[in-house]
């Protein structure tokens, strides 16, 4: 009778384990119109230089059109930031002396919103385009460029594939991630760390299940939390609603997903 008993158990609970671990296998593709960005960003160019406080690590930086040595990022060592009219800043960020970031930032003729354009070059060496709009809610400094001030990011305009496309696999109790640019990991649901591939940001990832449809993910650098991710799958398991923690700026972003 024992032994039936735990026959019927494991037929009742490993369909609910696997189901849990399916409901996230496929390809998802995020909804740009649902992007949050919960958070400020605070930069000013004024007196020929342009700082950026919320930004990790800080920037402080000439704004002379010349590349300058940066620290403390595993993306960047050098940044470039140049004047291109009274509304219009450019910022390139290089690695190796090989660009990876080139930022182009230009206010509205009322200095109310402030529209910027990003190309960031990964690893495997695609390029990540996205666009969006920010709104004013703090004052520009006096004597400052209009690019300057508190700013309230909005959701993605615009974004390439390779930015809001991310496929899931169903491993042994566990997942296994990978995206257009190349990042990947395979974890299992154990909170131990795996290794993470291709981004040079994130070292090690953890997975761990927190109900039947939600999974958390934390990204490590060198045993430094980085992100904590939180994902729900809907119990239609057409729709994925996610929640990423950064650690570094205080900045959380909202998101859903449709899977494809």
């Amino acid at each position: 009778m024992k032994k039936t008993m735990m026959l019927v158990a494991l037929v009742i609970l490993v369909p609910k384990i696997s189901s849990a671990q399916s409901a996230f296998g496929g390809t998802w593709r995020m909804n740009l119109k649902d992007t949050q960005y919960v958070g400020k960003q605070n930069m000013s160019l004024r007196d020929g230089v342009y700082r950026c406080d919320t930004c990790v690590p800080k920037i402080n930086v000439k704004a002379d059109g010349r590349d300058h040595p940066q620290r403390g990022s595993p993306y960047s060592d050098a940044i470039r930031v140049r004047v291109v009219s009274e509304k219009t800043v450019e910022i390139v960020s290089k690695k190796g002396g090989k660009i990876v970031d080139t930022e182009t930032m230009t206010a509205s003729g009322d200095g109310n919103t402030l529209r910027t354009e990003s190309t960031v070059v990964a690893e495997s060496g695609q390029s990540m385009n996205m666009k969006y709009n920010s709104t004013r809610v703090g004052p520009a400094p006096e004597g400052a460029h209009k690019i300057s001030g508190l700013w309230q990011p909005g959701k993605l305009e615009s974004a390439s594939e390779n930015v809001i496309t991310v496929t899931y696999k169903v491993t042994d109790n566990g997942l296994s991630m990978s995206d257009l640019t190349g990042d990947s990991y395979t974890a299992k649901f154990d909170g131990n760390d795996y290794p993470y591939k291709g981004d040079p940001g994130i070292t090690s990832v953890s997975l761990k299940k927190i109900a039947a449809n939600t999974i958390e993910e934390t990204d490590k650098r060198n045993g430094e939390v980085i992100n904590v991710l939180r994902m729900t799958v809907a119990p239609d398991g057409k729709t994925m609603a996610g929640v990423l923690e950064s650690k570094l700026d205080g900045v959380t972003i909202k998101w859903t997903a449709q899977k494809q």
